[in-house]
């Protein structure tokens, strides 16, 4: 009964939290209000926290005027307020950051975009065996059909084992050659992250150096992002949001994923205002060219992914917005940009802690509702702020 009244308190605290940790960077409107356009946004924020999500942050930015603003509390052991400029574990956002550190070597003429990857990183021979020719093309859009490591790793009720264990790049790559790699999915949409994890290897291969090291250099320094790394994030930092699973209905803080950290399809960890930096910085042309832009915008013509990036429809402009989204178990997380760069919105919620999918199999699907209630709540709201470009 304990936890149960710890969350019935915290949903009660969250209500009081939702009018304070804000910012607000328009002098038409006083501080701690934020403009019309955005009150749906905050009652379905509310809404998350009332059905047991542990905290939200978000951010938006339009032209002349940027809000950001945090709900609920930082970790349920303190119940400290959440903050908007919190870091949290960002997953399959991190992917399109690293597709900016891929394309990059096509423009510095390392490599081409369909040219074949094991011929220009013979590593990756002892690793993989793909029936056929295996490009960056395939791998950045999710089309290479490559099988996914975790399918080959142990998978138990409790996942706390998993949360401690460590892959090299390698050892994760190698692990997915081990499974079968049917010919017939080659060229369709098939999610992978070990996809992302063979572009890290050709990173390093074609950088000589760390993917770390090449993504604080590349990325996250020429953008600005100043609370982004790759580095696993230490839960005793007084800025980190903490995630929760349930394991037999204890409650688990998972915040401390060590299986992730430095990956880079989910391995990195930001902060809302990272995330919108990034997307602007990225769509008006300063994180690669401008054909390599056009290259991540567009799909193979399997659904909405391009290279790295998934596509929303934009009720306000012809072009489609740009998306990164993450889902772990403990928080979902998406960012969306205008296609010119000029609107960003980036929010990630601390799910309600619910068991893991070994134990409960529904609660993926919960989670995958929730994320896409994110991305479209993010996207309702820029409609709503949005005008033509002048």
């Amino acid at each position: 009964m304990g936890s149960k009244n710890r969350i019935v308190r915290r949903a009660a605290l969250a209500v009081a939290l939702a009018v304070s940790g804000c910012s607000y960077t328009d002098d038409s409107l006083p501080p701690g209000t934020f403009p019309p356009a955005l009150e749906p946004m905050v009652q379905q924020i509310q809404l998350f926290l009332d059905q047991g999500a542990v905290s939200a942050v978000v951010q938006v930015r339009w032209p002349g005027g940027e809000w950001s603003q945090a709900f609920g509390v930082r970790d349920l052991g303190s119940l400290d307020p959440a903050q908007p400029t919190d870091r949290v574990e960002i997953a399959g956002v991190t992917q399109a950051m690293t597709a900016v550190a891929v394309l990059r070597l096509v423009d510095d003429h390392l490599i081409g975009l369909d040219d074949p990857v094991i011929e220009a990183v013979p590593e990756l021979a002892g690793l993989l065996r793909p029936p056929g020719p295996l490009t960056l093309r395939q791998l950045l859009s999710h089309t290479s059909g490559m099988p996914d490591a975790a399918a080959a790793l142990p998978r138990d009720v409790d996942f706390r084992p998993a949360l401690s264990r460590t892959l090299s790049l390698e050892q994760q790559v190698q692990a997915a050659g081990t499974l079968p790699w049917q010919a017939s999915d080659i060229g369709l949409f098939k999610y992978s992250t070990t996809d992302y994890v063979a572009l890290g290897l050709v990173v390093e291969a074609l950088r000589r150096k760390p993917f770390t090291q090449v993504m604080r250099e590349q990325v996250f320094s020429p953008l600005g992002l100043k609370d982004s790394t790759l580095d696993r994030p230490d839960p005793r930092a007084p800025n980190l949001l903490h995630g929760y699973v349930t394991l037999h209905g204890e409650r688990i803080d998972t915040t401390d994923d060590a299986s992730v950290a430095g990956s880079p399809a989910s391995g990195a960890v930001s902060t809302v205002a990272d995330l919108n930096l990034f997307m602007a910085g990225l769509l008006q042309g300063r994180a690669v060219s401008p054909a390599s832009l056009r290259e991540m915008k567009t799909s193979p013509g399997f659904g909405r992914f391009g290279l790295g990036l998934w596509r929303f429809a934009d009720q306000c402009s012809p072009a489609m917005r740009q998306e990164g989204k993450g889902s772990f178990r403990d928080f979902q997380t998406v960012a969306v940009s205008s296609d010119d760069g000029r609107y960003q919105a980036a929010m990630t919620v601390t799910a309600p802690p619910m068991p893991g999918e070994v134990e409960d199999p529904a609660s993926t699907g919960r989670r995958d509702l929730l994320n896409g209630q994110i991305e479209s709540t993010l996207n309702e709201a820029l409609d709503r702020l949005c005008q033509p470009a002048r």
